[in-house]
């Protein structure tokens, strides 16, 4: 494939220039074929620490490690082309040092080849935003409802129900915006702060539970495909895939058990 055909993938500071501008599209891929799929309707794919959850049967995003991280990121670089694919660095990855910060996202980005990074943030990251941006890396942060603080947060809640809290939040995306991120997500927050965030940085929102005053939004996408019965309060769930895996493997298993198919010797095909 020429140069002049190729496809042109959107970047970093493509999505940070939509600020206040058109909503930008944002959903989870852990796997090449979503990926593909998600491609041509996302402007971001966010290979999500998540992952831990929806695909490994986690009870938590603590447990996820770097290698798989990698491992997903690169399935779903395979399947995309043209979104922004950002991969989640996990779970005490980035804490420890600037150091170990930069050399664990380097590794996700050339053993991946995705465009950037993103990490939950509060203030006490803007050092590492910093210093990973300075040296190459796109930063993606966030704030409000931070999964992979939930032992400290005492479980998933929304968060900003006291003054002290709303303060916090809006510090810790100001800061993150300062520090160099090209985009910030804002989880489990009321309408209020959200907006208050969105209004406080230069840099857009992606909202998850939290209003559509965010410049975007992301939704875990096995969550809105209704692959499960439980599902967080604010997903609209735009499909009811689950009951469609059930129906049809129910169908399989019965032709199994009946020994009914149809098929043609001759030309190794199934008879319709």
């Amino acid at each position: 494939m020429s140069a002049q055909n190729q496809i042109r993938r959107i970047t970093a500071p493509q999505i940070t220039d939509r600020k206040g501008g058109d909503p930008i599209v944002c959903l989870t891929a852990y796997d090449a074929p979503t990926a593909a799929i998600l491609d041509e309707h996302c402007d971001l794919i966010l290979v999500g620490d998540s992952v831990g959850m929806v695909v490994h049967g986690l009870t938590t995003t603590v447990g996820v490690t770097l290698d798989m991280m990698i491992l997903h990121g690169q399935a779903v670089m395979r399947g995309a082309h043209r979104a922004l694919v950002v991969v989640d660095l996990p779970f005490g990855s980035y804490e420890d040092s600037v150091e170990t910060a930069f050399k664990n996202a380097s590794r996700v980005m050339m053993e991946t080849g995705c465009q950037a990074i993103k990490i939950e943030s509060g203030s006490y990251a803007a050092e590492t935003v910093r210093y990973l941006v300075e040296r190459g890396i796109p930063v993606m942060s966030h704030v409000g409802l931070r999964p992979q603080s939930m032992n400290v947060l005492g479980g998933f809640r929304a968060r900003g129900r006291t003054q002290a809290v709303e303060d916090e939040i809006i510090a810790n995306a100001i800061a993150a915006a300062q520090a160099g991120s090209f985009a910030v997500v804002v989880e489990g927050t009321s309408v209020e702060i959200a907006e208050k965030v969105t209004k406080a940085v230069d840099i857009p929102t992606i909202g998850i539970g939290a209003s559509s005053g965010c410049d975007g939004q992301i939704l875990v996408t096995p969550d809105m495909l209704g692959l499960f019965d439980r599902v967080p309060k604010f997903v609209k769930k735009y499909g009811q895939m689950g009951d469609l895996i059930e129906k049809a493997v129910s169908e399989y298993a019965a032709d199994v058990k009946s020994r009914n198919f149809p098929f043609d010797e001759n030309t190794y095909t199934f008879k319709k």
